[in-house]
């Protein structure tokens, strides 16, 4: 059994493992390292003030992470295999709207825009991760079944 790399650079068990990049001896979540570099220089740039218009965030913000929620789903209910060169680019749309939420968050903490787009989100994901392990549960015969299927910490 291979060892498990430290939570703050994976979150991902030995068995997600191709959900991650090697840095040395270390696995690091290949979404967290495209995403939060995009996020955290998008961040601070708009609270420089360099950043698309103000009115455009209703719009972006909400509408930039769609993509990697539909991936989610497909992934949690099973339609769709895990793909690196997929999950880059969708991490890289997604990055900009979240580092602009976080700046309107630290700027005014109470940002509806920004409790908003969390609140779906956070609900939009939980459903497929709830639900998801019971459909493959039902679609598996029981000699085929995944014995890692119940492991801790599979979230995607």
């Amino acid at each position: 059994m291979e060892q498990r790399t430290a939570l703050w650079l994976s979150h991902h068990w030995p068995e997600d493992y191709d959900r991650c990049v090697r840095i040395g001896h270390r696995h690091v979540c290949r979404r967290c390292l495209w995403f939060w570099p995009a996020c955290l220089a998008t961040m601070l740039l708009t609270l420089a003030g360099l950043r698309w218009p103000d009115a455009l965030d209703p719009w972006l913000v909400a509408l930039l992470p769609v993509p990697v929620v539909i991936e989610w789903w497909g992934e949690h209910l099973g339609l769709i295999r895990y793909s690196a060169a997929r999950q880059v680019p969708l991490t890289l749309l997604a990055a900009p709207a979240v580092g602009v939420g976080l700046a309107r968050y630290l700027e005014h903490p109470g940002d509806r825009l920004f409790w908003g787009v969390v609140a779906t989100y956070a609900v939009l994901c939980l459903i497929p991760f709830l639900i998801g392990p019971r459909l493959t549960r039902d679609r598996t015969r029981p000699g085929d079944a995944d014995p890692d299927l119940s492991s801790p910490g599979r979230l995607g």
